[in-house]
């Protein structure tokens, strides 16, 4: 009987979290069928109805909301104590789900992972290139690095470097159409402009040198992209002036397919972190990632790269 309280109200907790039966079987390994029996027969054991049902949508009745904001946390407090029993504190195991924006991912995070898998061979890295900000917790992702992920109750976010953004053109641009000596100049110049994920507006810098001096930074948009990727390659075609973070602009600039402008003169875009749940009890193989990605981070020097 106890077994069976256990899967009922795991049951009804994944659906009331996925909002359905069907994304609560796949989190849970089970068919949608047998996820609905489970919410039933503890619906039925507690005599009060916890859902209320429609082909459409699945939503919490007025009890089910207050029994969910009862019995969730406990519950995953319950889950995470078991999971660290299972994999022991010094034997970390299992698949790890990473969210990484793909340009830092590629360059600073892939290299990594031979040295990861040294020292815990028993935890598998599932790592997700997302140009995007994911839901860490909805969508079920372990860890995420990035920038710009809104803080919501659940989350911790530890710095691993500034990022700041820099005005770029490729040589044959330059060649054709002058390098300007000052961000007002920038206005006559064509440019590559990039478009916010979220709001989808065209986004603006106000670029600043160390000594404190201020300028907003304009160009004349001849496209507008919203991937950073695409625009340095955009812009090492000769297209025009665009403004990059160091990760995405780094590397061409050590190839020589694109030049700095204003040497002075960057944006911030702001930190880049590493995201995780903030509960009191982490999965060891959570914890064994984040703390090795940070010093690597810190001994590698690797945050240099984010701010030259």
């Amino acid at each position: 009987m106890a077994t069976d309280a256990f899967t009922h109200l795991d049951s009804f907790i994944a659906s009331a979290e996925e909002g359905g039966f069907s994304a609560a079987a796949r989190r849970l390994g089970l068919t949608p069928a047998g996820v609905s029996k489970n919410v039933a027969r503890l619906e039925a054991s507690l005599g009060v109805r916890l859902f209320q049902r429609s082909t459409r949508q699945l939503r919490l009745t007025e009890e089910g909301a207050q029994f969910l904001a009862a019995v969730g946390e406990p519950w995953h407090r319950i889950e995470d104590a078991m999971t660290v029993l299972r994999e022991g504190a010094g034997h970390p195991s299992g698949q790890l789900r990473v969210a990484l924006a793909p340009a830092v991912g590629r360059m600073h995070i892939v290299p990594l992972l031979d040295a990861f898998h040294a020292a815990y061979p028993d935890v598998l890295p599932d790592l997700h290139f997302e140009n995007r900000q994911v839901d860490l917790i909805a969508e079920g992702f372990d860890v995420a690095i990035g920038g710009g992920v809104e803080l919501t109750q659940g989350l911790v976010a530890r710095e691993l470097a500034r990022v700041r953004v820099i005005a770029v053109a490729a040589p044959s641009y330059l060649a054709r159409r002058g390098t300007p000596g000052r961000p007002e100049e920038l206005a006559a110049h064509d440019g590559i402009g990039r478009r916010a994920i979220r709001s989808g507006r065209l986004q603006s810098w106000t670029l600043r040198t160390d000594d404190g001096r201020e300028a907003a930074a304009e160009l004349r948009p001849v496209a507008v992209l919203d991937d950073p990727e695409a625009m340095a390659s955009a812009a090492a075609t000769g297209l025009g002036l665009t403004l990059l973070p160091m990760p995405h602009a780094g590397p061409r600039l050590a190839s020589g397919e694109l030049v700095r402008i204003l040497p002075e003169w960057y944006a911030d875009t702001g930190p880049l972190f590493i995201y995780y749940s903030s509960r009191r009890l982490l999965p060891a193989r959570t914890r064994v990632f984040v703390d090795f990605v940070v010093e690597r981070f810190r001994t590698l020097g690797l945050a240099s790269a984010f701010t030259v």
